[in-house]
């Protein structure tokens, strides 16, 4: 096991170099840049102040030396080799947008978004494995029917549709005026106390959460649900039975634990939660997540933002995929890595 969690670490490298040799290669197709945007600004700003030619706005020279401020009189390959080598300085550039080091942009906005998607991991866990075992044993009862089909319409609906549903009906929209539009506090947040801060950020994130775990609460529900049912109906069962054991017992003993393999694995996507933003969820509820810088990054063509999103986000995705080997093993001792 340690040689093969060896190997996989050294394959790592040549992975998100090839990952961000791609992403590299296509955000440089893509029209526009921090340089057109610049010079965009100096024409806007030479038509409003009028008697200047919007097109002759910056010299040669000055356009020359956008180029050089951002790295852009260098060649494509140049630059990529540049950026690989700060980032094995743990140097992931500057923003163009928010004149800040990368590092620091992602991190105001990492705390919001890892909050979000732990909170609601962890909520859909407790809740879903439970119920996953009793739609089991309660398997083509009223009750596991009318919840199939209420989890099943949340699986379904996206989160930010959800989410617009939930602010027109409970956020003083066309009906009842119980949560706040937005945002992760009140604008007199500062006023309140301690224990009135603490409620005021609860009554925010009820809803934003809500629409988070919704469609993650569906698919481990009906992942726990037919993995407790396949279980369920195997020899061991029947043998635990015969021999006096009690199906209550039997359940917890035996079946539960094989049941939960699948799900144990999933325990791995807590990895890949750090970078995670949800853009649209974030847009509705006006959270300044990850998934909004993402967007808003793109559409700025902030390049290293971008880059950096993208390299961390991969690089948590396969150490998640690691850990999720390692689970396995843990949780089922069979299952062996050579």
């Amino acid at each position: 096991m340690r040689s093969y969690i060896l190997r996989r670490l050294l394959l790592m490298v040549p992975t998100l170099i090839g990952i961000s040799l791609v992403c590299f290669i296509l955000i440089q197709l893509l029209p526009g840049g921090p340089v057109e945007e610049m010079i965009s600004r100096a024409q806007q700003a030479a038509a409003i102040k009028g008697g200047v030619d919007a097109s002759k706005a910056l010299s040669p020279d000055q356009i020359a030396q956008i180029q050089a401020y951002f790295g852009f009189d260098q060649p494509a390959w140049k630059r990529y080799l540049i950026w690989l080598w700060n980032v094995l300085h743990l140097d992931l550039g500057a923003s163009y947008t928010y004149g800040l080091p990368v590092w620091d942009v992602i991190v105001s906005r990492f705390p919001i978004s890892l909050f979000f998607g732990i909170t609601s991991f962890f909520l859909s866990y407790l809740i879903c494995i439970p119920l996953g075992l009793w739609k089991a044993v309660h398997h083509g009862s009223k009750l596991d029917s009318l919840s199939s089909g209420l989890i099943f319409s949340g699986y379904v609906m996206p989160g930010y549709a959800l989410g617009i549903l939930l602010i027109i009906f409970l956020a003083g929209g066309s009906y009842l005026d119980i949560f706040p539009l937005g945002g992760l506090t009140s604008d007199d947040f500062e006023d309140f106390s301690f224990f009135g801060k603490i409620v005021d950020l609860g009554h925010h994130l009820i809803l934003p959460i809500f629409c988070y775990m919704i469609s993650e609460f569906a698919f481990l529900t009906f992942l726990m649900k037919n993995s407790a049912l396949e279980e369920l109906g195997k020899d061991y069962m029947r043998t635990a039975l015969a021999k006096g054991m009690s199906f209550k017992q039997a359940l917890v003993r035996h079946a539960l634990r094989n049941a939960l393999i699948p799900i144990a694995t999933r325990l791995s996507e807590i990895c890949t939660l750090m970078f995670a933003g949800a853009l649209l969820i974030e847009k509705v509820f006006d959270i300044d997540g990850m998934g909004l810088l993402y967007y808003n990054s793109m559409v700025n063509r902030d390049y290293n933002v971008v880059m950096g999103i993208i390299f961390l986000s991969s690089l948590m995705a396969m150490v998640g995929r690691l850990f999720s080997d390692i689970l396995y093993t843990l949780v089922d001792p069979r299952i062996k890595f050579s």
